[in-house]
């Protein structure tokens, strides 16, 4: 009882936290060393005082997005920056072009900016809700692709010894691949590569190490729907929360719906119960190849040290033959 008192001390990340979304007028704000980036389009306010802002600038792609925020209050942004900068040169994570300072013509503030690669395709939250006139989920051939994009990412993250804390649909990015020509009637895995976005609570294997001797040990990080057991129950934090995650996420792109639902009534202490003390595990969709329920299987082991790890799970045989574009009908996944 008295671990699940401490629930209700919990540090999220909240889900459906609201996120505005206006077209701006035009302004420019110069940075050190005589560059400038325009600002054209005003895409949210994020957390932690951040803003998010579509972009252009001189020696840069056409368009960037630049996430802001004034020095006094960018020390979460500036360290994602430090922990995104590790991870460099890995096709499946999305580009970051740097940090910078400028002054805001307005108030001659200082802000503090980080500049990335432009995600024209939007999440994998909104293509699931959009997907089949979000009859639901992707065919699964856009699942495989996604997936194994996603593991590549992770397999990166976790061998330089971090965790990402929060995959989710809204956290995987999709970009175009100008490499790739999509055909007519070609699934959206033929167009875009699946990339991994915000590393707000990423952590290294130190600092989750460090955080047991403190008491920020006892808060929960993350969002709920996409919570180990591990970390709910036992507040552990590490890789392996990163795959219980992933199979939620494909659980998701499958079914159209989320692994874990908030039942009609129930608080969010109780959600989080059922899921960390309870035993509950999402089950696994019918509809689906073996070789999917088998994959899912794998990420769902209960006990986080028997759960595969990224590496082994890109040798699983769910992701070895893409089935072609133009693939056959599909049988209806249900739970």
């Amino acid at each position: 009882m008295e671990e699940r008192r401490r629930l209700k001390a919990v540090k999220l990340m909240d889900d459906l936290m609201a996120e505005e979304f206006c077209v701006t007028s035009c302004c420019s704000r110069n940075i050190h060393g005589g560059k400038t980036w325009e600002e054209v389009k005003h895409i949210a306010h994020g957390a932690r005082n951040t803003t998010i802002s579509l972009a252009k600038q001189v020696g840069l792609p056409q368009l960037v997005v630049v996430k802001y925020a004034a020095i006094d209050d960018s020390d979460t942004l500036q360290r994602q920056s430090e922990v995104h900068a590790k991870f460099q040169g890995c096709p499946y994570i999305l580009r970051c072009y740097g940090d910078e300072y400028c002054t805001a013509k307005d108030n001659g503030r200082i802000i503090y900016n980080v500049l990335f690669e432009h995600a024209s395709g939007g999440n994998l939250a909104d293509l699931i809700k959009t997907s089949r006139g979000g009859a639901g989920g992707l065919p699964e051939s856009d699942v495989k692709s996604f997936t194994k994009s996603i593991l590549l990412g992770l397999d990166c993250i976790h061998n330089k010894g971090y965790a990402h804390l929060d995959i989710k649909p809204k956290n995987i990015l999709l970009v175009p691949d100008l490499s790739k020509k999509r055909k007519r009637g070609a699934s959206a895995s033929a167009a875009f590569d699946a990339k991994i976005a915000d590393f707000w609570i990423a952590k290294s294997s130190k600092q989750i190490l460090a955080e047991l001797r403190w008491e920020d040990r006892w808060c929960l990080e993350g969002t709920p729907r996409y919570m180990s057991p591990e970390a709910i129950a036992e507040h552990k934090k590490g890789p392996a929360c990163d795959i219980w995650a992933l199979g939620c996420v494909v659980v998701e792109m499958l079914c159209g719906q989320p692994a874990f639902s908030i039942k009609p009534g129930e608080s969010l202490e109780d959600f989080l119960d059922r899921i960390g003390f309870g035993g509950e595990s999402p089950r696994i969709p019918v509809g689906i190849s073996r070789e999917a329920q088998d994959f899912l299987k794998r990420c769902f082991v209960r006990n986080s040290k028997s759960r595969w790890n990224a590496s082994r799970l890109l040798s699983h045989p769910f992701l070895k033959d893409h089935i072609p574009d133009a693939e056959s009908p599909r049988k209806k996944v249900r739970y």
